[in-house]
């Protein structure tokens, strides 16, 4: 990994590859290996892909303020150190809020904007307390408890029951984050506004990544922002819930790099 400093932090990355510019983020309580064998995939295609651990996760140093845009300057520090102007961003979860803050705020910075298990609204009411009540879990009991119990929820049953290994390998993972870094994350979701314009006024196209038996989203909201910028790819998958990078390896690479070669083809028209 090489590092960036961003507001007296440090931001961990690694850009392989030559090409058009691809950008991966992950997601809550993950780091960038996720996209491990899924970058591969591109990087074979001959795109450059570029994947960032986000502040508080991976190697990368918490953040100074519990913020999406905090972490939008941080991934946009990346790009700057790269020299990249504009690239195709694709967001998991809340690496997708974050692409959304990019959206709204910078949006010349962008090719395309991929929402992978992700959307752009604002926290209900109910899912915001939630969230306070997993901080203040975390506060009083630590992180350890709290990832074990987070990370299986994002699979579908069948897929984290045959694959063990790999759940246990991100609670692992999780459980070496500080945990000021999640506790952050879990504010910054909270405090994050709602960004459906942001999608509504893009000229640029929008990859919707959508996991039928996704429970970390609300089936509503992963539908009802289909419909908001003018050039939209939608998909939805089955037996597929929170981490179809896992659950659908294959499939998911596919409709990434499909969804590039759109982007680049559009620039051009």
């Amino acid at each position: 990994m090489k590092f960036v400093q961003y507001q007296q932090r440090k931001v961990a990355y690694q850009s392989d590859g030559k090409g058009e510019p691809v950008v991966l983020l992950h997601g809550f309580c993950e780091d960038s290996r996720v996209w491990l064998e899924f970058g591969e995939d591109l990087r074979e295609e001959q795109f450059r892909v570029i994947v960032i651990d986000l502040p508080g996760f991976g190697e990368s140093e918490p953040a100074t303020e519990p913020s999406i845009d905090y972490h939008a300057g941080a991934v946009l520090a990346v790009l700057d150190e790269l020299g990249l102007a504009r690239s195709v961003l694709i967001g998991h979860s809340m690496g997708g809020y974050i692409g959304l803050a990019i959206a709204e705020k910078f949006p010349d910075r962008l090719k395309g904007l991929g929402l992978f298990h992700s959307h752009p609204f604002a926290d209900s009411e109910e899912k915001k307390a939630n969230r306070a009540k997993s901080i203040e879990f975390i506060r009083r009991q630590g992180h350890l408890l709290y990832v074990k119990q987070l990370i299986p929820q994002l699979f579908n049953p069948r897929f984290a029951g045959s694959h063990p290994f790999l759940v246990d390998t991100l609670i692992h993972r999780a459980t070496r984050y500080p945990e000021q870094g999640i506790v952050d994350g879990l504010q910054a979701m909270i405090d994050r506004p709602d960004r459906s314009k942001a999608l509504q006024q893009a000229t640029f196209p929008v990859l919707f990544i959508i996991g039928k038996e996704d429970t970390a989203i609300p089936w509503e909201y992963s539908i009802d922002q289909t419909h908001l910028p003018a050039i939209a790819s939608v998909h939805i998958l089955d037996k597929v819930a929170h981490m179809g990078m896992y659950e659908s390896t294959r499939s998911t690479q596919l409709i990434v790099r499909q969804f590039v070669d759109f982007c680049l083809r559009n620039l051009s028209a």
